[in-house]
């Protein structure tokens, strides 16, 4: 069972704008959970950092959902997080993409739902929010 963390909608996000993610990692962190999208039902982005769990070691794994469909997972092997460390994440909302950005290192995940804002914002899992702020 997955603890279910904070839930945000309407944030309005649209291209040019970002959204930044502050929290502590729990000391026996398994993996914790970031989703953006239009609803909880269709998520643009769905950012599951991975200490150990599903068969991933210190891995990013990164979805996009429409209803019950997942698409194809995308995996980064940086991994800049660290059991009972802090975490902070900023997403870049593009025209086409959301640009990542970790402590010093970023990827770009694709806007596979072609969402033109994002308006939801959860987390879940092993990580307590403890600021979020978009500019």
């Amino acid at each position: 069972h997955v603890p279910q963390g904070p839930v945000c909608t309407n944030l309005g996000l649209k291209p040019g704008q970002r959204l930044t993610v502050k929290g502590k990692i729990a000391p026996n962190a398994k993996s914790f959970v970031f989703n953006l999208g239009k609803d909880a039902t269709l998520v643009g982005l769905h950012f599951n950092a991975r200490f150990d769990a599903y068969g991933d070691v210190n891995t990013i794994v990164c979805n996009s959902k429409k209803v019950e469909e997942w698409g194809a997972e995308h995996r980064e092997t940086v991994f800049p997080f660290q059991r009972g460390g802090t975490a902070e994440v900023t997403f870049g909302v593009n025209q086409n993409d959301v640009t990542v950005h970790l402590p010093g290192h970023q990827f770009t995940f694709p806007n596979r739902l072609n969402l033109c804002v994002f308006d939801y914002f959860d987390a879940k899992g092993d990580f307590t929010l403890q600021s979020l702020s978009w500019e």
